[in-house]
């Protein structure tokens, strides 16, 4: 069977947080290569307590430098991308909203910004929450709502 990830040279974002921790668990499992760009030392997090630091390359730093992520991509010759960093807690980001317009946008655009300069780059993941859909009256979210 062919494995996809298997030596495949994967930078992930967010990858202190819930899904990144059990995301990068499982691309190891999967046999990648994972470099992991951290900003925070989130010691109760996945990342940090299940001892899947010394399995991966750790990158200090954030999403704030378009030239910092073009020199991290190449150095390391990312080939896939996955995208989990956000402020997601809907009130701390109305409580800081410039921190999570920073982190969010302009943190997601540096980083689109710097893969379309990487020619090693096949795939970018872009992970998203309901909060992409807006309000609406109707629960749950549907496929084709506007």
């Amino acid at each position: 069977m062919n494995n996809f990830w298997q030596d495949r040279r994967v930078f992930v974002t967010g990858g202190s947080g819930l899904i990144g921790g059990w995301l990068i668990e499982e691309l190891i499992k999967q046999q990648a290569d994972v470099v992991v760009l951290l900003r925070d030392w989130v010691p109760g997090s996945k990342l940090i307590h299940s001892n899947l630091l010394q399995k991966v390359n750790i990158v200090r730093g954030d999403l704030s430098s378009t030239q910092n992520l073009e020199r991290i991509l190449a150095e390391y010759e990312i080939q896939s991308v996955i995208h989990l960093a956000a402020q997601t807690i809907v009130p701390i980001a109305n409580k800081n909203p410039l921190s999570t317009f920073e982190s969010n946008i302009s943190g997601t655009w540096n980083l689109l910004e710097a893969c379309r300069h990487i020619q090693s780059i096949e795939s970018i993941v872009v992970a998203s929450s309901d909060k992409a859909y807006g309000d609406s009256p109707e629960l749950p979210y549907k496929e084709n709502m506007p």
